[in-house]
């Protein structure tokens, strides 16, 4: 699937990169590899299918502010599949 959801980059220098994702349900960041470590910071509560290249599929259910962090090189698309919006702040650590 190709990104559907959108990007906005709020912040980045030679550390770091910032960038709030916005998501209409159904919607999908398309498939990507993480290049960087990263931190989640969920800006609303929802529910997120994480597809792995195999077309395996882990539910997430996601809580404002409730962060996570995950290390590089990590190949997935996010898809929305909750019934509302959601959005998410990803810090990528360069």
């Amino acid at each position: 699937m190709t990104t559907t959801a959108r990007a906005t980059e709020q912040h980045e220098d030679d550390r770091v990169r910032v960038t709030r994702w916005d998501f209409e349900p159904g919607q999908s960041t398309g498939r990507h590899v993480h290049a960087h470590d990263y931190v989640v910071v969920p800006v609303t509560d929802g529910r997120t299918h994480v597809i792995a290249p195999d077309g395996a599929v882990t539910v997430s259910e996601l809580r404002a502010g409730e962060s996570y962090a995950r290390p590089a090189g990590g190949e997935h698309e996010v898809v929305n599949a909750g019934t509302t919006p959601l959005a998410f702040v990803e810090i990528e650590l360069k």
